[in-house]
C-alpha cells in the first residue's frame, strides 16, 4: 500500500477530501472507502507543527496514510495536486489528479463558473500531460436547472481537453466533446451577443487562419481573467481538433507596452501558438517548476487556525479568504438554518468606481463563530514582518461588522485579532496579535488571545495527531 498526498494552495475542505478519496477508489475499481468521521489534523513533533496534516477517519483499500501539505505555484495553478506514492512528492513526480475546485455555478456567474479557470487546465498540461484533469463543482447554491449556452460551450471544450467534470449533473445530450472545428465555430458564433459596447467572442476561419475576437485589457494591462480563460480554452481546443494554422486574437484592446513575458496568457500563447493582432507576442519560456512547497505566506497560519479551531472546538468558520485565495461564502443564520451568501466587494460601488477607494468593503481573512461564548472573531493574517500593517487593517472592519455581522449575529460580541506566520520569535509583544506560528512550527499564543484559540491549541497539544 502507498500513501495519498493531497497538495493544495487552498484550505483543504473535508467534503473535497472525501470526494478525492472516493474518486481514487472508483478509478481503481476498489470497494467504496469507509468514511466514518473524517478529520484533518496537524502533525506535531515535540509540540511543534511539521507543516503537514494527516487525514483520519478514512479507510480506503490500497491506501496506507493520507497526508496534506500547502504548496504554491504560478499564477495559473490548479487547487489540488494528488499523488499516490510512499515518499513526500517532489516536482519530478507525476500527480495522478490535477483538480480545480469551484463553488460557482451558472446561477451566480456564467464566466466565473467555467471560463475563469480554464487556462489552468491548458497550463498544467505543459508540465503533466498524463495527469488526469478534473473540474470539481463544490456547489453551495443550487445548480441552475437549465444551463446557459456559456456553460454548455465551455464544458464541451473542457471535455475536448480531457477534463472530467464532477459535482454537477450533466445532460449527456448537451454536454459532449466537439467533433469538428466547424462545430466549435458554429457553437460560439450562435450564442447570444453581449450588451452593446462589449467585444463579443466570435470565431472566423479561412484556409490558413482562425481569428478570435476578445477583449484582453483590464485596468491598463493584460488581465481580463474570464477572457484569458475563454481564449486559452478555445485555442487549445482547436489545436486538439487538429488545427495547425494560425490562431490570431483580434479586438483585444492591448498595446505593446501592456504585455510582458511573465503573463500567464503570453506563456500559454507561446506554447499553443497564439498571435495578438497588430502586436508582437514576446518569446518566453515556462517557469522551471509547476509548484513548490509554501514556506512564506500568511496562509500557513490562517489555514492552521481555521482547521485547528474547527477540529478541536465547537466553533465554526463562517467566512474565509486565506491570503487572497479562493473566497468563501459568508454563512448566515436564517430561521435556524445556515444559508450562504456572497459578500459584496464595495460599500458603495459607484463611489468606488468614481475614485473613492475607501468604499471597498474590507473583509477579514477568516471569521470564526464561537457559539458557546457568543463571540465572533474577525481575523487578519499577516507575515511576521507585516504585523504592524495587520494591526492597522483591523481598523477597517467597521463596515462588514455593521452590514453583515451585526445583522445576522446581533447577540454576539465581536473580537478583532491578528494571526502571524514567520520569524524565529517565541513571544508576542503586541496585544492585538492573538497567535504566532513561527518558522520552526512553534505554537505561540498572544498576550490576550481569543479564548477559542486557547481552547483549540490546548486540545491539539493533548491529542496524539
Amino acid at each position: 500500500m502507498k500513501n495519498l498526498w493531497i497538495l493544495t494552495e487552498e484550505r483543504p475542505k473535508k467534503e473535497v477530501v472525501g470526494t478525492i478519496i472516493k474518486k481514487f477508489a472508483e478509478d481503481r475499481n476498489l470497494e467504496e472507502p469507509f468514511i466514518e468521521h473524517l478529520q484533518i489534523l496537524p502533525i506535531l513533533e515535540n509540540d511543534r507543527f511539521t507543516f503537514c496534516y494527516r487525514v483520519k477517519g478514512v479507510s480506503c483499500r490500497g491506501v496506507s496514510e493520507i497526508f496534506m501539505k500547502v504548496i504554491k505555484g504560478p499564477s495559473s495553478f490548479v487547487d489540488f495536486l494528488v499523488f499516490y506514492q510512499d515518499e513526500v512528492p517532489s516536482n519530478s513526480d507525476q500527480p495522478i489528479y490535477a483538480i480545480e475546485e469551484t463553488k460557482t455555478d451558472d446561477a451566480e456567474s456564467r464566466n466565473t463558473g467555467v471560463y475563469q479557470r480554464c487556462s489552468k487546465f491548458v497550463f498544467i498540461h505543459f508540465y503533466y500531460p498524463r495527469t488526469k484533469k478534473i473540474m470539481l463543482y463544490n456547489l453551495k447554491v443550487g445548480q441552475k436547472i437549465n444551463p446557459t449556452s456559456t456553460s454548455i460551450f465551455g464544458t464541451r471544450l473542457l471535455m475536448n481537453l480531457d477534463v472530467e467534470v464532477l459535482g454537477k449533473q450533466l445532460d449527456p445530450n448537451l454536454f459532449k466533446p466537439f467533433g469538428t472545428l466547424e462545430e466549435v465555430i458554429e457553437g460560439k458564433n450562435s450564442m447570444r451577443r453581449p450588451p452593446k459596447g462589449n467585444v463579443p467572442i466570435l470565431i472566423e476561419k479561412d484556409d490558413n487562419q482562425i481569428r478570435i475576437s476578445g477583449r484582453l485589457i483590464k485596468d491598463g494591462r493584460l488581465s481580463h481573467d474570464p477572457n484569458i480563460g475563454a481564449l486559452s480554452l478555445i485555442s487549445q481546443g482547436l489545436r486538439n481538433l487538429g488545427w495547425e494554422g494560425e490562431i490570431v486574437i483580434t479586438q483585444h484592446g492591448l498595446k505593446q507596452n501592456n504585455i510582458g513575458r511573465d503573463n500567464k496568457f503570453i506563456q500559454i500563447a507561446n506554447q499553443v501558438g497564439i498571435r495578438l493582432e497588430g502586436l508582437t507576442v514576446p518569446s518566453t519560456s515556462l517557469p522551471s517548476t509547476y509548484w513548490k512547497y509554501e514556506v512564506e505566506s500568511e496562509k500557513l497560519v490562517t489555514i492552521f487556525i481555521h482547521l485547528v479551531v474547527e477540529e478541536f472546538t465547537q466553533a465554526d468558520a463562517i467566512f474565509d479568504n486565506h491570503a487572497g485565495g479562493e473566497q468563501g461564502y459568508f454563512q448566515k443564520i436564517e430561521d435556524r438554518k445556515t444559508e450562504y451568501m456572497v459578500l459584496e466587494k464595495y460599500e458603495d460601488r459607484d463611489a468606488y468606481k468614481a475614485g473613492n477607494k475607501s468604499m471597498r468593503l474590507h473583509r477579514p481573512d477568516l471569521i470564526l463563530f464561537d457559539d458557546q461564548r457568543s463571540e465572533i472573531i474577525n481575523i487578519e493574517g499577516k507575515k511576521f514582518g507585516n504585523r504592524k500593517a495587520g494591526i492597522k487593517q483591523l481598523e477597517k472592519y467597521d463596515a462588514i461588522e455593521r452590514r453583515h455581522i451585526q445583522q445576522h449575529y446581533s447577540w454576539c460580541k465581536v473580537i478583532r485579532t491578528v494571526v502571524v506566520y514567520g520569524s524565529q520569535q517565541t513571544e508576542i509583544t503586541e496585544p492585538e496579535i492573538g497567535f504566532l506560528l513561527n518558522k520552526r512550527g512553534d505554537l505561540i499564543l498572544g498576550q490576550r488571545p481569543p479564548q477559542i484559540f486557547v481552547e483549540a491549541i490546548k486540545e491539539l497539544l493533548n491529542t496524539d495527531s
